[in-house]
């Protein structure tokens, strides 16, 4: 492949040179019995790539029903530690992206399986509803976009957003919300007990505080705000919603590249108030400024907040600009590459109050094509692997949402 230009036939060439890679399933490894039904590094991840192509003519159903066929093949998991990342959810998710425009492609896949993400949600919010009663800390399985009910209700905004098992999340959401007090320290409700990569440490022997979207609080802000802006609203929604900016805002850091926020916070940086992380970390969907930047401008829209609206969009645009930020990025994946920073970048985009979001997408895009280009991603999958990177070029290549609606699995859309 030659150097690549911004220009939308290079991206698009780019974006099909990925796609051939990922012509065929392998077989599975023996070691990774989930790996079909994963959507964050296996089968069903890649098939959305497949199945976008086959949307919008630029591949074919045979193709797509191959990878498809593939992810189903075994016995799908529901039991409780399913997620939107793996088992029924996220075969859902990948089959209702499949469904898009018809009226029959799947219909008797997704019946079976809906009815399994529904009990799903429900066992699993239950769950979570007696243990905020018990005054127990969460973990990031329980809310996270990944695994937690965050992801099943994204799935659910799509599938059946007014069902009960959707009101039960939200109604989740908004008691995760509440602050409580714990051996006499106040914390927010989300606060877990474990470090952040999910284990016991002496150094986070108190928990901590998360901000990002893939684990921390601003996937359920997300999830919270697009519901409301569909007009799913339960009780308390939009006071869930003002918590959890107003604990952005308490957090929000000013720099001379702008506001950024922490990755997380120790209880001993909750009682001093101010964070040890030194400066902004890697602008990107999961931890960065750009995935909390657009959770808060979801939030701003769905509460009808313009001036909170317009703050995140300048946070994002300050982000942008800021070249010791973005040189940050190394890889070129959706979870924290340059493809889920275009892609949150351009959703951002559309929905913001000025150009100054899309006047930064042409430079995104040759970022996104070069990296994809000279340093071929050297994973296969969905989230941190090529399929995601093909993905987020044909957005870029074309300039158009997603037809498929894939990137409803990051709460960006």
């Amino acid at each position: 492949m030659g150097t690549t230009t911004n220009a939308p036939a290079d991206l698009a060439a780019i974006a099909e040179w990925h796609t051939t890679n990922l012509a065929l399933p392998k077989p599975r490894p023996e070691d990774e019995p989930w790996a079909d039904q994963s959507l964050s590094k296996g089968t069903a991840g890649i098939a959305l790539l497949h199945i976008e192509r086959a949307l919008t003519s630029r591949g074919t159903w045979r193709q797509g029903h191959l990878w498809i066929t593939k992810a189903v093949t075994g016995q799908v998991s529901a039991t409780d530690t399913s997620g939107l990342y793996l088992g029924a959810p996220a075969i859902a998710f990948m089959l209702d992206a499949a469904a898009t425009g018809a009226t029959n492609r799947y219909r008797e896949a997704l019946a079976d399986v809906d009815g399994h993400v529904a009990a799903l949600a429900h066992r699993r919010a239950e769950a979570a509803l007696v243990r905020i009663k018990a005054s127990e800390f969460p973990g990031f399985r329980e809310y996270d976009v990944f695994f937690g009910l965050s992801g099943i209700g994204a799935l659910l905004l799509r599938r059946a957003s007014g069902s009960t098992a959707m009101q039960r999340i939200l109604d989740y959401l908004v008691a995760l919300a509440r602050p409580r007090r714990v051996d006499g320290e106040v914390l927010p409700g989300w606060w877990v007990g474990h470090d952040p990569h999910r284990r016991i440490s002496g150094t986070y022997q108190d928990g901590h505080g998360n901000f990002g979207v893939a684990h921390g609080i601003a996937g359920p802000l997300a999830l919270l705000s697009q519901a409301m802006r569909r007009g799913i609203i339960v009780d308390g929604q939009h006071e869930a919603i003002i918590t959890i900016c107003e604990w952005l805002d308490s957090w929000q850091q000013d720099g001379a590249a702008g506001p950024w926020w922490p990755e997380w916070i120790t209880l001993a940086e909750l009682r001093t108030g101010r964070p040890h992380q030194p400066g902004p970390a890697r602008p990107s969907w999961c931890y960065g400024t750009p995935g909390i930047a657009r959770a808060g401008q979801l939030a701003g829209i769905a509460t009808g907040d313009a001036h909170r609206q317009r703050m995140y969009e300048q946070a994002l645009v300050r982000c942008l600009d800021a070249p010791e930020q973005i040189a940050r990025i190394t890889d070129g994946g959706l979870c924290h590459g340059w493809a889920g920073l275009y892609q949150t970048v351009w959703r951002s985009a559309q929905d913001a109050g000025t150009p100054a979001l899309a006047e930064h997408l042409p430079r995104l895009a040759t970022h996104l094509g070069q990296h994809a280009n000279h340093e071929p991603v050297a994973k296969r999958g969905f989230l941190d692997g090529a399929a995601g990177t093909a993905l987020a070029l044909h957005t870029a290549a074309h300039n158009t949402a997603p037809t498929s609606g894939w990137d409803a699995c990051l709460l960006i859309d």
